[in-house]
């Protein structure tokens, strides 16, 4: 009985010698330095929650303590043409604008959907060599990657 408290005991020690690393590390603070993320957006059904998504880092560390660039093409294109944009939408897109965010059309999807930047909303600038070339460059850069 003893050989067996003292073996349960020995991997306790152990098991929380591992964890409090762990824990103290989902806690701290991110090194000083200004983080840069780009959001990728290609799904017309989460334009709203990638919005969303984009407010909430913002309201989380600041507009001025990180550097946010969205990318959109494919069918999410669509929800941002001005003649079909919903009056939530636009008013999000002009914040995100105010705020510095970076918005990014791929220029394929713009040639395929015969669009031009007078057909989106105000800020977006053209990906001409395409948004998936954007994303990459933009990664190589040292933007952390998201796809909500």
């Amino acid at each position: 009985m003893h050989r067996r408290s003292i073996l349960w005991g020995t991997l306790s020690a152990i098991g929380a010698a591992f964890t409090a690393p762990r824990a103290n590390a989902a806690t701290e603070t991110p090194p000083p330095g200004k983080l840069k993320v780009v959001y990728h957006l290609d799904d017309l059904g989460k334009v709203n929650f990638v919005i969303g998504n984009i407010q909430n880092h913002l309201d989380g560390v600041g507009p001025g303590n990180v550097t946010i660039a969205l990318v959109v093409h494919g069918q999410a294109l669509k929800a941002f043409r001005s003649a079909a944009a919903n009056p939530d939408l636009t008013r999000h897109v002009r914040q995100l604008t105010t705020d510095g965010i970076e918005l990014v059309a791929c220029g394929n999807t713009m040639k395929s959907q015969n669009i031009t930047l007078a057909d989106l909303l105000p800020g977006f600038v053209a990906a001409e060599r395409g948004g998936v070339v954007r994303l990459a460059e933009l990664q190589s850069q040292g933007y952390l990657y998201l796809r909500p």
